[in-house]
């Protein structure tokens, strides 16, 4: 019962992150429409004819369409999200080494100090050091029990550190799937564009007699823009992606190789 708490705590954590990442979505698309109608939109971009002047990349971007805005957004979300994913894992790796801290931590095992292991996860903090020092306390707590044998106390340290890992673990990934989800949609929204901006470009053969070249330079541009829009948002969002999942990967490996030189250490240790 004494850990019934965790679980409501997490579950108001999770209800913030979810909040917070609603806000980003729709904060981020809006950022994206004000930065295509007021920057790249800006009548300076644009010649008496209307069209961009010269070598004006932000007015031919502006020629994109009303999509580039929602690709805009989409681009912004992967870089919040992959700043906020950042600091959150970064806080769970806790503040030096995971590899140099799993390393003193199966060092003080062999050595049987549980005490400076513990203080070690103190000066590490992060959810690595948290779930380890779960099992540690286990360690001790079924050291002081008589009443269980070698094979109950380690079972009950690694059920321990796997519900520890089942609450600290979970908030890592929390918002992954917004970036993963960027993957596609990215590019889909950009073939989009692709597509009604080649529907333009037909138009403006189709018309009567001369076709209309600037009709014409407009549809073709704005599906190349869309097409590069889109690329890039996919292109970002898949690279953070799998930094962010390889980087998930190591801190459960640690926490997998920490736990098991809890338990394999109290096991060999009480025969």
């Amino acid at each position: 019962m004494a850990t019934a708490p965790k679980p409501t705590t997490a579950k108001k954590e999770s209800t913030g992150s979810n909040l917070f990442a609603s806000l980003t979505i729709v904060i981020c698309i809006i950022i994206g429409v004000l930065i295509w109608k007021f920057v790249m939109g800006h009548p300076g971009n644009f010649g008496e004819d209307g069209q961009p002047l010269p070598g004006n990349f932000p007015g031919m971007i502006y020629k994109g369409g009303v999509i580039v805005p929602i690709l805009f957004g989409m681009l912004l979300m992967v870089i919040v999200f992959s700043i906020e994913r950042y600091i959150v894992i970064s806080k769970a790796a806790g503040s030096g080494s995971v590899e140099v801290f799993v390393r003193k931590i199966q060092t003080l095992l062999s050595a049987g100090n549980i005490e400076s292991a513990m203080t070690e996860c103190d000066k590490q903090k992060g959810s690595v050091a948290n779930v380890i020092k779960s099992g540690l306390k286990k360690y001790r707590e079924v050291e002081a029990d008589q009443g269980l044998d070698t094979e109950q106390a380690s079972l009950a340290i690694q059920k321990d550190i796997e519900e520890a890992t089942a609450l600290e673990m979970p908030m890592l990934e929390q918002n992954l799937t917004i970036i993963a989800t960027l993957v596609s949609v990215g590019t889909l929204v950009g073939l989009l564009g692709t597509v009604t901006g080649m529907i333009k470009s037909f138009a403006a053969l189709a018309t009567a007699g001369a076709p209309d070249q600037a009709a014409l330079a407009n549809g073709i541009s704005e599906a190349l823009i869309n097409t590069a829009t889109g690329i890039a948002v996919s292109t970002i969002a898949i690279i953070m992606y799998n930094i962010f999942t390889s980087k998930i990967d190591k801190l459960t490996y640690s926490i997998d190789e920490a736990g098991f030189s809890i338990v394999q250490t109290y096991a060999s240790t009480h025969k």
